[in-house]
């Protein structure tokens, strides 16, 4: 088979479309034929190697897509031909990946497959963080960062659905209209966002801040009312600074990290969440916006225009 592969860390040039080995499928994994492939800052993270990766060179990165099962090697519940995704399993940049049974997702008839690798690792992990990180709760000003982002666009949606209002942030007019049109109920540029968001809310601060971004965690901070929640779940900005737990408890703030990998603890976990993203998805009451996709081969393309930032909602890699 083919995949996208690097043998040392580094920037674009590090990336290789190549003949690898087909994998062979150890007891309780079955082999699925990728028909899409989500990319993810994650994926970035590998290739730098600021994040742990399995295996020894040549390296293979992603976690996350859909497909059909190849060869069932042996299991019950699917035969080949079958539609099926996963949110984390690795080496996913690949035509071909061997899949634990329990990380298996199948797939309703009304969520395609490059539906399913659009949402499902991006999706559950704004699930998590509006229902478990901090169950948001009816009335509560949240505010989003990188809200025209994977993650955001349907962060902001899930707050929403939840009863919350919801500032956006994002980095130019053009994403502040798309996160306007998703329901967000303000949408403050990067410039300057701080004193936008205490204009907005009159000096009081906001309740809960999503911060993906990192960087900017300090005024995320600053930005939110005594007793409130900020959430630090990502570092597509770099990485934050050091936060004085003398500041936190003098204004009686709560500081938490969220990784999805601890919310994915079983097949029952991923069925249960996965099911309700895929009910609110049929239902329109979560809307998934059109992808961009590049050919698995053209890897370093798909990498170079995350990495621009100036894309907005998913990067589907296609083999």
């Amino acid at each position: 088979m083919r995949a996208l592969t690097f043998s040392s860390f580094g920037g674009l040039e590090v990336l290789e479309y190549r003949e690898v080995a087909d994998p062979v499928p150890q007891r309780g994994e079955l082999l699925v034929k990728m028909t899409a492939i989500g990319l993810n800052f994650a994926d970035i993270y590998r290739r730098r190697g600021n994040y742990h990766l399995k295996g020894s060179p040549p390296f293979i990165a992603g976690y996350e897509g859909a497909g059909e099962v190849l060869d069932p090697n042996g299991s019950s519940e699917l035969r080949s031909g079958d539609r099926v995704a996963f949110a984390d399993v690795p080496f996913a940049n690949a035509e071909i990946v061997a899949v634990p049974l329990d990380h298996i997702i199948p797939l309703p008839e009304h969520i395609s497959d490059r539906l399913a690798a659009s949402l499902l690792l991006q999706g559950l992990t704004a699930h998590y963080l509006a229902t478990d990180s901090h169950p948001i709760r009816d009335g509560e000003v949240v505010l989003v960062h990188a809200a025209a982002g994977g993650v955001g666009l349907l962060l902001v949606q899930i707050c929403k659905l939840l009863g919350a209002m919801v500032i956006g942030v994002t980095s130019s007019p053009t994403k502040k209209a798309i996160v306007e049109t998703i329901g967000a109920d303000a949408v403050v540029l990067t410039e300057d966002w701080t004193r936008a968001v205490t204009e907005l809310t009159e000096g009081r601060g906001v309740d809960v801040v999503y911060d993906g971004v990192g960087s900017t965690l300090t005024k995320s901070l600053q930005v939110t009312r005594n007793g409130g929640h900020v959430i630090f779940y990502g570092m597509s900005g770099g990485d934050p600074e050091p936060v004085d737990p003398r500041m936190l408890m003098d204004r009686s703030l709560t500081l938490s990290g969220g990784d999805l990998w601890h919310y994915l603890s079983s097949r029952d976990e991923r069925m249960r969440r996965a099911t309700v993203l895929f009910d609110w998805v049929h239902s329109k009451k979560l809307s998934i916006g059109s992808s961009t996709t590049f050919a698995l081969s053209d890897g370093r393309s798909a990498h170079e225009f995350l990495e621009s930032r100036r894309s907005t909602g998913k990067i589907l890699l296609i083999p």
